[in-house]
């Protein structure tokens, strides 16, 4: 609003003072309009040509004045220039190091690598849940987007080392690699597993035959979006119903019934209790749909004489606020 104020400002005083300009020329001297016109373009301009006709005693006293009306008005619009590259500068400098400030002061975040159709929804999910996102990408066009989506993000190649470290690859907890290639998110892949040997990887697949070499450069698991679309809409269309229910429980809102995991910690005093000792139904009026043991079994509807035990996850599914009660029951801070 201000930038547009100051605009808004050297355009009217420089009409003002070329119309002030003609009309002065026009009574003094008694000039026609266009001549009167093209004299004030030729004092403001200072481009040195001889005047239109000679000149009054009194009309170049006015001139005087219209040159330096006009050397002001000059000044004044050069200033506002240097105003906008000067602040844009400094805006633009003091923005990246907030950024990078941020970035260095995270731990057990997730770096996202891409931010195409498919990076970016699966920042729109993870920000619901956690603010610790940082952006890899590599085009510079999508600056205005990470800025309206209020993402961290670095512009860079992902699979250069000094990026990856100056987005905490060693601090991080997870990477996902949803570069435009598969070549691309090998290499990722592969540069990630040396720089922090302990992070999750998460890695896109365009191709069946990629996602071979993307386990054995060290990721994690692997998805293709296009069988995971295909797949979806096979069950909307077979089983409308079941479709229904997962979108209700997967949903972030508020009020909805949602299916989340939590680790069961040490610290937790549900820890070593059996689910009919444990008052879950009680205390959260949750369901309990499977337990994730420490050795990856996964024990689905667990009976009533199930421990929960740590290191274990629980799946449970309910209102967001009991869940959020249910999460810090098992994963005390």
């Amino acid at each position: 609003m201000n930038k547009l104020r100051d605009i808004l400002i050297a355009t009217a005083v420089s009409f003002t003072v070329s119309a002030i300009g003609t009309a002065g020329y026009m009574i003094i001297e008694g000039w026609t309009f266009l001549d009167s016109l093209y004299m004030v373009a030729l004092t403001l301009s200072t481009v040195g040509y001889s005047e239109v006709h000679p000149i009054s005693p009194t009309g170049r006293v006015f001139t005087i004045f219209l040159i330096i009306s006009s050397v002001s008005v000059v000044l004044y619009m050069a200033g506002i220039i240097v105003k906008f590259v000067v602040e844009g500068e400094i805006r633009s400098i003091l923005g990246r190091r907030k950024l990078d400030k941020r970035i260095s002061s995270l731990t057990d975040h997730y770096i996202v690598c891409g931010y195409g159709r498919i990076g970016r929804i699966l920042c729109n999910q993870l920000t619901e849940q956690t603010s610790d996102v940082v952006v890899m990408e590599k085009s510079p066009e999508l600056v205005p987007v990470l800025v309206e989506d209020k993402m961290l993000y670095l512009i860079g190649d992902a699979s250069d080392e000094s990026q990856l470290l100056k987005a905490g690859i060693k601090r991080a907890s997870h990477l996902i690699a949803a570069l435009a290639t598969d070549v691309d998110n090998v290499f990722l892949v592969l540069t990630a597993r040396q720089l922090n040997p302990g992070i999750k990887i998460m890695a896109r697949a365009e191709k069946k035959a990629a996602m071979g070499k993307l386990y054995a450069a060290g990721a994690n698991r692997v998805e293709s979006p296009y069988d995971i679309g295909a797949v979806s809409m096979g069950i909307r269309l077979l089983r409308p119903s079941v479709s229904n229910f997962l979108d209700i429980a997967l949903t972030r809102r508020e009020r909805a019934i949602q299916i989340e995991e939590s680790p069961v910690s040490a610290k937790s005093t549900l820890v070593n209790i059996m689910l009919k000792d444990s008052g879950i139904r009680q205390k959260y009026n949750l369901i309990i749909i499977a337990i994730k043991k420490s050795d990856g079994e996964m024990i689905f509807n667990p009976s009533f004489d199930t421990y929960m035990e740590e290191g274990d996850t629980v799946i449970a599914m309910g209102k967001s606020s009991n869940l959020k009660r249910f999460h810090l029951a098992l994963a005390p801070k």
